[in-house]
């Protein structure tokens, strides 16, 4: 009883399952006589049992405490006893005219014509994060963070988004990105509060309540979710805030990427209060890498490796050489997003990495206001200020690490 459960890969959190049954087994039901209404607390007292039944593990999951909050609710608005039958849902179709097939939508719902209908175009930013994991924040400030757990990284008066980082193996120091929540608050008469949640190995192309937009409010479809490739990337348009949200499972993991308007990120109440946002404040500190630290430590692990015997590798691991000639392949510029390919490979020897470097950089091209800071380079005491640097620098940044944890697995 004394030693800790072994490493898991995927949530023990199932709100997830119990969101699409409720889903499953009630909509519609909006359309139906009073007489369902027994039925629907039955659905709504099963959905509550469901989410008792996983409480343990969802503690920390704010797709959870929100559906508890919501099930609260939903039995005061519709008088449910929670005593009672707690049947099985039963699956319903939805019927002919439901809001998801609306395309009407109030001016109010969309951003830009709403917001700015007099004015200049709005100011975008784009937050993206990817691989061991690397961030760009909305102020294009690049790093590389160590962030293992649950990590907030959007939190405003209009959306919250969580991720929860994991290590790619056990004992590891590479953590990879493997849940991902996004609550989309109620919006006037625009969007239902929804909850969308991806894990590893399951991209819903839907929110957590089945549902594909804004749910019954009149401008519904000012947010919707798309599935571009199944099981591989969706895009979800949230209008009436000017956002664009894309994730994508690349392997095992996940990536994310926003373009949202600066009015947006700032709009919080208390800003001073509001707590750590790394698309918005970065990493902190002692969750950072060291580059400094790394590239010396690098240059004098490297001269002692060519000196000395070398040291066999496992079949999957990458060398600089090999590792750099790879990322090659999808990222001719040797900008930041090179190097964190680089890293990846040779931190995790896992190719996955460097297509999630490489999606990464196209979300970036695709969701990025401005196409002069698409690339984005190390910033050293010899480069002038901007993101800029001199063609050819070496991808050297990140590839001590390699060379230190080795030198680690041999002392032990």
């Amino acid at each position: 009883l004394c030693f800790p459960p072994p490493p898991t890969v995927t949530s023990p959190c199932k709100i997830l399952k119990c969101n699409s049954e409720f889903w499953a087994a009630t909509s519609g039901s909006h359309h139906l006589g009073t007489e369902e209404a027994p039925e629907f607390c039955t659905a709504l007292r099963a959905y509550a049992h469901c989410t008792r039944r996983t409480a343990r593990t969802c503690r920390g999951d704010l797709a959870y405490h929100s559906a508890v909050h919501g099930i609260d609710d939903l039995m005061v608005q519709h008088n449910c006893s929670k005593d009672g039958p707690t049947s099985q849902p039963r699956l319903r179709t939805l019927p002919p005219g439901d809001s998801q097939e609306r395309s009407d939508s109030p001016e109010i719902c969309h951003y830009e014509k709403s917001f700015h209908k007099h004015s200049a175009a709005p100011n975008y930013t784009h937050c993206g994060l990817f691989g061991d994991p690397h961030l760009r924040t909305f102020t294009d400030t690049f790093q590389t963070c160590k962030v293992q757990g649950a990590w907030p990284l959007i939190d405003n008066n209009y959306l919250n988004v969580q991720v929860t980082n994991t290590p790619v193996l056990p004992g590891s120091t590479a953590t990879a990105t493997s849940k991902l929540t996004i609550i989309f608050k109620s919006f006037q008469e625009c969007v239902d509060q929804k909850v969308y949640q991806a894990e590893m190995d399951e991209l819903p192309a839907a929110f957590a309540d089945g549902s594909k937009n804004g749910g019954d409010k009149h401008g519904a479809n000012s947010l919707k979710i798309t599935e571009k490739v199944s099981g591989q990337h969706i895009e979800i348009q949230a209008k009436y805030i000017g956002t664009t949200i894309v994730v994508r499972q690349v392997g095992r993991y996940l990536t994310f990427a926003v373009r949202m308007p600066e009015e947006v990120v700032n709009a919080v109440e208390d800003r001073d209060s509001q707590g750590l946002y790394l698309c918005l404040r970065g990493c902190p500190l002692n969750q950072q890498i060291d580059f400094q630290t790394i590239r010396s430590a690098q240059a004098t692990e490297g001269r002692a490796r060519r000196k000395g015997p070398s040291l066999p590798a496992p079949p999957e691991a990458f060398t600089y050489e090999t590792a750099t000639a790879k990322c090659r392949e999808k990222l001719p510029v040797e900008d930041l997003y090179f190097q964190s390919c680089v890293f990846d490979l040779l931190t995790t020897g896992d190719v996955n990495f460097m297509l999630a470097a490489y999606y990464a950089f196209e979300d970036v091209k695709m969701l990025h206001s401005n196409k002069d800071k698409l690339h984005l380079y190390e910033r050293t005491r010899d480069l002038a200020p901007g993101n800029t640097a001199p063609p050819g620098t070496p991808p050297t940044l990140w590839v001590a690490l390699l060379c230190l944890s080795q030198c680690w697995l041999c002392l032990l």
